[in-house]
């Protein structure tokens, strides 16, 4: 117990003796790239103990440029299993629970067997964003959504904020359109960068390794900063 309290024993003086009450909570992130890596990562360093990450892709080389766990000796590993050992690494203790698939609007709410406090949404699919949105409203889940990260170079310019107030971000703008049309009530939290996009997207979406990290931090911080009261949103 004593060497488990050292190590959050800076975290517990900052948020006034609450890190029993961010160990209790369970969060679940959909997407382990370049944005999911990070907010997993920070979770976990800042107490998070029951931890749900849900991805079914393989490390590739591509993957290199900006996600946290990827190196050239583990290619071709699934991403779960390579951020499940840093997670164990950093707190023996967590109680990691891996979901290794793609999660399709078929098969979503098999997410959803578990009593979930939070939902880091990392995805790229936009249906899937558009789809837990609406679960989350119905169970009343407090869920931060990732915009676009790609083709962005200005980390600055990220900011969570509610999706109504968002601009510059084509991903944030059908989000937008969807909560507009279905009168979803209530704020939608998101992480967004009004930075305009940096060079004409022909096929391959650019990506770089600071504005992808940054934005999975500020998901971290915002699910942090919620459970010890430090959020006013």
């Amino acid at each position: 117990m004593g060497e488990k309290m050292d190590q959050f024993e800076r975290l517990n003086l900052l948020f006034e003796n609450k890190i029993e009450l961010i160990h209790s909570k369970n969060v679940l992130v959909l997407g382990l790239g370049g944005v999911g890596s990070f907010a997993v990562e920070a979770l976990v360093r800042s107490g998070i103990e029951k931890i749900t990450i849900v991805d079914g892709d393989r490390i590739s080389l591509s993957n290199l440029n900006r996600q946290l766990m990827t190196y050239h000796n583990n290619i071709g590993e699934y991403k779960t299993d390579e951020i499940e050992k840093r997670i164990l690494n950093i707190n023996p203790n967590c109680n990691v629970k891996k979901i290794t698939n793609f999660i399709t609007l078929d098969n979503i709410k098999s997410l959803f067997c578990d009593d979930i406090d939070y939902i880091v949404d990392a995805c790229d699919t936009i249906s899937i964003k558009l789809e837990l949105i609406r679960i989350c409203k119905i169970k009343n889940i407090k869920i931060i959504s990732c915009m676009g990260t790609g083709n962005k170079i200005d980390p600055s310019k990220l900011k969570i904020i509610d999706i109504r107030k968002t601009s510059y971000d084509p991903i944030a703008k059908i989000v937008r359109k969807m909560v507009k049309e279905e009168r979803i009530k209530g704020k939608i939290m998101v992480v967004s960068s009004d930075e305009k996009p940096h060079v004409k997207v022909e096929k391959l979406i650019p990506s770089n390794s600071y504005v992808p990290s940054v934005a999975g931090l500020l998901c971290a911080s915002y699910v942090i900063n919620d459970i010890v009261g430090e959020l006013d949103v």
